[in-house]
């Protein structure tokens, strides 16, 4: 069994899709932690939107291949992270307060 060498840290990231000049949350997630599936053991990463998306509608996380969420896409000609850690303490702290009206206050809802 391969056991990655990298995983993402829990915390709040922005997908490349993340539109600067938007609002702050849209394409903005938290990430859970990193489960591995019991029948093929590749590992997940398990996330949740922190916007309101009819494609997420009542689940309650989502479940990405570890792989797909560490790797590099290509946008505008720019190679960039798929997905990019949010360590801007301001937005993080806004990040957490609509992560709060959406879930309530625990860790995991």
């Amino acid at each position: 069994m391969h056991i990655p060498q990298n995983f993402p840290e829990k915390g709040f990231y922005y997908h490349y899709k993340h539109d600067p000049n938007g609002s702050l949350g849209n394409y903005a997630y938290e990430v859970l932690g990193v489960a591995r599936h019991t029948e093929d053991e590749t590992y997940l990463v398990m996330y949740r939107p922190l916007y309101k998306n009819t494609y997420f509608s009542g689940l309650a996380y989502s479940a990405r291949p570890l792989d797909m969420f560490m790797e590099d896409v290509t946008k505008d000609g720019e190679t960039i992270p798929r997905f990019q850690l949010i360590t801007d303490s301001e937005i993080t702290s806004k990040l957490g307060l609509i992560k709060r009206q959406m879930y309530g206050n625990s860790d995991q809802s």
